[in-house]
């Protein structure tokens, strides 16, 4: 039996994870569920998979699911703050952590659970882009193992040879690597002329056409900047250079990514786009368990359309690759002028093509840094995060 923590529990990999294990109880047990502060999504979960600790990070939302769940006569143990959160996925019972928050708040926690040698199966990218140095560096310092749980990460994870981690820890070269190619969906704004991209409300940008994702992932996912992150991400997971990863724009994200090797041939992953295949995958590995996806129905399918992405229309991918090939802390600061910038525009404060205006007027005045501990990494991210905000205020 295995214990399973789920940082972020209540957003939709959350909720997958949880369907994934409910279909193996004689393999998984929730040790404990984690959320921000919406405790009423997490209230039901707690009923059905009861979890021996529920994390709630605002204190008086905690307080408000202890009670419901007291009344409901659950025993459950509500914990409140940001520490909580590393307590639960560090906990010597825990076997695997499913790591979900979304954004920089998922760095510590995943970091924990890092460092306490776990099993865990990444969903958060910010982490690797944030500080991917120190987190590689603690995977490899204590021993844990590091799963891939974005689609095109675990795609491209599936495609590597029979013993990947093996392979990952000298190289893509010593493994007959020639590039990886990294799909994207292109968003729901993939056909848009410039200046219909200028009039993009947020309920527009939050409605993406293939997968079913929070608000935040979809707005990056239509500004083409979840595929930057990913790429970023991609670099730290595979041991790749920026320029051995190419995107590829896929719209009907049958195909999750691919791998070409050095004699030609590409493998690749398709699947119906569900986040439960890579999660099964994850959590399973090196096995295979059935994962509630129904099979691909290539008949239906029919075709698979490829182009290259539009970095002109697209800032944003540029400014990621651009980051990417500069290192040192250039992706942190990516990533929190991108967070600040698009809470900005779920608020409607700038415009959908202001993102990536914002972010690069960031790159240009915040001085790129080396990571060489976790404080460097997140004073860079506060500077960022202050800049872009001035910048906001200031429009």
């Amino acid at each position: 039996m295995q214990f399973v923590t789920i940082l972020g529990a209540s957003g939709s990999i959350g909720s997958s994870t949880l369907d994934v294990l409910a279909r193996h109880p004689d393999r998984y047990r929730v040790y404990a569920l984690t959320a921000f502060s919406q405790w009423r999504k997490l209230a039901d979960a707690c009923l059905t998979h009861r979890p021996r600790y529920a994390v709630v990070v605002e204190p008086a939302e905690a307080e408000a699911l202890q009670a419901w769940l007291k009344a409901k006569g659950s025993e459950t143990e509500v914990l409140s703050g940001t520490q909580a959160l590393s307590e639960v996925a560090a906990a010597p019972a825990v076997d695997t952590v499913m790591a979900a928050i979304v954004g920089a708040a998922g760095l510590v926690p995943t970091l924990a659970a890092v460092e306490a040698g776990k099993k865990v199966l990444l969903a958060n990218k910010e982490a690797l882009v944030m500080a991917g140095a120190l987190f590689t560096r603690a995977v490899e310092q204590h021993r844990a193992t590091l799963l891939p749980i974005d689609s095109e990460h675990n795609a491209i994870f599936q495609c590597l040879p029979a013993h990947p981690q093996d392979c990952l820890s000298e190289g893509l070269a010593t493994c007959g690597v020639r590039k990886i190619l990294l799909t994207a969906s292109g968003g729901p704004f993939r056909e848009y002329s410039r200046q219909q991209l200028e009039a993009v409300t947020p309920e527009q940008a939050c409605a993406h056409p293939n997968w079913s994702m929070g608000q935040k992932i979809s707005v990056d996912s239509a500004t083409l900047m979840n595929k930057g992150l990913e790429l970023i991400e991609a670099c730290w997971l595979f041991r790749a250079r920026p320029e051995q990863i190419e995107v590829v724009v896929h719209p009907q994200s049958v195909i999750h990514s691919m791998v070409e090797y050095v004699d030609g041939s590409v493998l690749a992953q398709l699947g119906n786009p569900d986040m439960r295949t890579p999660i099964e995958h994850a959590l399973a590995w090196p096995e295979r368990i059935a994962s509630g996806v129904s099979g691909l129905d290539m008949i239906s399918t029919a075709r698979l359309d490829f182009e290259a992405p539009d970095l002109d229309r697209f800032p944003a991918l540029r400014l990621a690759v651009e980051a990417a090939g500069q290192g040192g802390t250039a992706p942190a600061l990516l990533n929190a002028a991108n967070e600040v910038a698009v809470a900005a525009f779920l608020r409607r404060q700038i415009g959908f093509t202001d993102i990536p205006k914002v972010i690069e007027s960031v790159l240009e005045r915040v001085p790129v840094t080396e990571p060489e501990d976790l404080l460097v990494v997140q004073t860079a991210d506060q500077e960022a995060r202050r800049l872009a905000q001035s910048l906001i205020e200031a429009r």
